[in-house]
């Protein structure tokens, strides 16, 4: 009992180590006014506004230069055209949200460390370009990012402003691809990484909530807990509405496609052990028979047109060159995360 109470007390004064100079360890800093989720239930995660730093426009070096992270570690990318980035966990462990311009896109990277969920927003908010901060705030355990140009309250995993001048506004979904070092350093061995010249001095590669991710029954703060799968579980989730389907990444193992229909709409889901996607299928391209054919490369699909896809949905050659697969609104996170916010069933084959 003793051992376990100090690594909950390492874990907490390493969350606090993440605080600038200027923490606040209450809701002062924050918008106090109407809340649409249940003010009683947003807790104060302890550091304070910007107590743990976002950052901004990172430093970028090539994948040949990485030498911190091993293949094992998990990192979120972004391809936007021939701009292709990866943002590793390792990072986001400790700033939780990266604010970048990629081509034309002003991308806001958020991850939550105590949820496992990497959910990409466009940074323009109704017409105007923001940035994201952490505001300190948790709500189901999971970030609640605040906005800087109207220091609107966010919810993550809602995707939307919860609270603030913003209320009700939804954040447009950025989609990305989270697979594992050694296999996004092979699908794109000339993107650019993220490095740990952030400016801030980290134990990149230490988590400051050590076992974490991998106990089940280790949480920080409360949140119900669905028992239908191991509560840390990663698992893909797709939304649609106030619903969410969960897909194992056991069920898709070997390399699956799955065609899907999930609350009316149509869906492609594709993956392997490393990553899992979700694409929204239409009237253009329902009929479409899709085939697996990834081989370590950006090649995912190919289709009975004879169209090759990537694993962003983007088709690369055939008559639909230059066509995209609309991304569905779905992401990775630990399954307790999923059921905490939305009506959730599980995909069975």
């Amino acid at each position: 009992m003793m051992k376990k109470g100090l690594r909950l007390l390492f874990c907490i004064s390493m969350l606090v180590s993440c605080s600038s100079s200027n923490t606040n360890n209450s809701m002062d800093d924050n918008n106090s006014s109407e809340w649409s989720i249940p003010i009683q239930d947003v807790l104060d995660g302890g550091p304070g506004r910007d107590g743990i730093p976002a950052l901004e426009n990172p430093n970028l070096i090539n994948v040949s230069e990485v030498t911190f992270l091993a293949d094992s570690d998990l990192v979120i990318g972004y391809k936007n055209g021939d701009d292709v980035r990866a943002y590793p966990h390792v990072i986001l462990d400790w700033h939780e949200i990266i604010n970048d311009n990629v081509g034309a896109t002003s991308v806001a990277i958020t991850y939550c460390p105590l949820t496992g969920t990497g959910i990409g927003w466009n940074r323009v908010i109704n017409g105007a370009e923001t940035t994201f901060g952490v505001s300190g705030l948790l709500y189901n355990t999971n970030l609640i990012p605040f906005d800087r140009a109207t220091g609107s309250n966010w919810s993550q995993i809602l995707n939307e402003s919860v609270n603030g001048d913003l209320i009700g506004s939804k954040a447009a979904i950025v989609p990305l691809l989270e697979t594992t070092w050694g296999v996004w350093k092979t699908l794109y061995p000339d993107s650019k990484v993220v490095s740990t010249n952030t400016g801030f001095s980290r134990t990149y590669g230490t988590s400051p909530y050590g076992d974490y991710n991998t106990n089940n029954t280790r949480f920080l703060f409360p949140v119900e807990k669905d028992s239908r799968l191991p509560l840390k579980e990663r698992v893909y989730a797709v939304i649609n509405g106030s619903k969410a389907k969960a897909y194992r990444f056991s069920d898709f193992s070997q390399g699956v496609v799955v065609k899907d229909n999930f609350e009316g709409n149509n869906y492609l889901v594709v993956g392997n052990a490393n990553f899992i996607l979700a694409f929204l299928l239409d009237a253009d391209t329902e009929n479409l028979d899709f085939t697996y054919i990834y081989d370590d490369t950006e090649l995912m699909l190919e289709d009975n047109e004879g169209n090759v896809w990537n694993v962003f949905g983007e088709a690369v050659s055939g008559s639909r060159m230059g066509q995209l697969l609309k991304p569905a609104v779905a992401f990775k996170g630990f399954w307790f995360s999923i059921p905490a916010f939305y009506s959730t069933e599980i995909y069975s084959n």
